[in-house]
């Protein structure tokens, strides 16, 4: 899906014309300015990076209780979050840099590269990041998380994320397919995460 929507926009393909009229549509959309700036903040470093230290902490002091060999290792799901969301720039920047897009009319003259989109990025990272650190803490060993305590972060990071993506769209700081790179993107990161935590911590992935 990254790389689709990556040739379409890089091509200049009916993709990414669709997606400017769907993000012209949507910047003059009745979602209120205020609401849409609220969602659209939340995406801001100095947002979610608190919210993922916080669950990072909490994580690890869970993770120094007496339980086997993820007790040994409860240092490591913080890390690699930490980790993952410092390196996420540097995915980031040089697409933007290469492709080189220019973004909606209200950025019209910022600079170029809107694609992906660094907010939408950073949110999805460090929302997705707190929610399975929230749900592994409350796992044991053996055992997978209780269907209430997965659910509850898990939908609330995926609702966060929405609301980001339509806050930067509904403000024209990004278009639609902007958003939804990122989104993949970041995917990719949370999938590499999960894999690299799990095998060093229960030995199998």
């Amino acid at each position: 899906m990254f790389a689709l929507l990556t040739w379409q926009v890089a091509a200049h393909g009916p993709l990414r014309t669709l997606d400017e009229r769907a993000g012209r549509a949507l910047a003059a959309s009745a979602v209120p300015g205020p609401l849409a700036e609220f969602f659209a903040d939340l995406g801001n470093t100095v947002v979610a990076l608190p919210l993922l230290l916080a669950a990072a902490g909490w994580a690890y002091w869970r993770g120094r209780e007496p339980d086997g060999a993820a007790a040994r290792r409860g240092w490591l799901p913080p890390l690699a979050a930490l980790c993952a969301l410092a390196v996420l720039p540097a995915l980031v920047v040089p697409l933007k840099l290469w492709l080189g897009r220019p973004g909606p009319a209200r950025m019209s003259g910022v600079h170029d590269g809107f694609y992906p989109s660094g907010h939408a990025a950073t949110a999805a990272v460090a929302y997705g990041l707190t929610a399975l650190l929230l749900i592994r803490a409350h796992r044991r060993p053996g055992r997978p998380a209780a269907g209430p305590v997965a659910a509850g972060p898990a939908w609330a990071a995926a609702l966060l994320n929405v609301c980001v993506g339509v806050g930067l769209v509904c403000q024209g700081y990004h278009w639609p397919l902007d958003v939804l790179a990122s989104w993949c993107l970041s995917g990719m990161l949370l999938a590499l995460w999960c894999a690299v935590c799990d095998r060093r911590t229960t030995g199998r992935t």
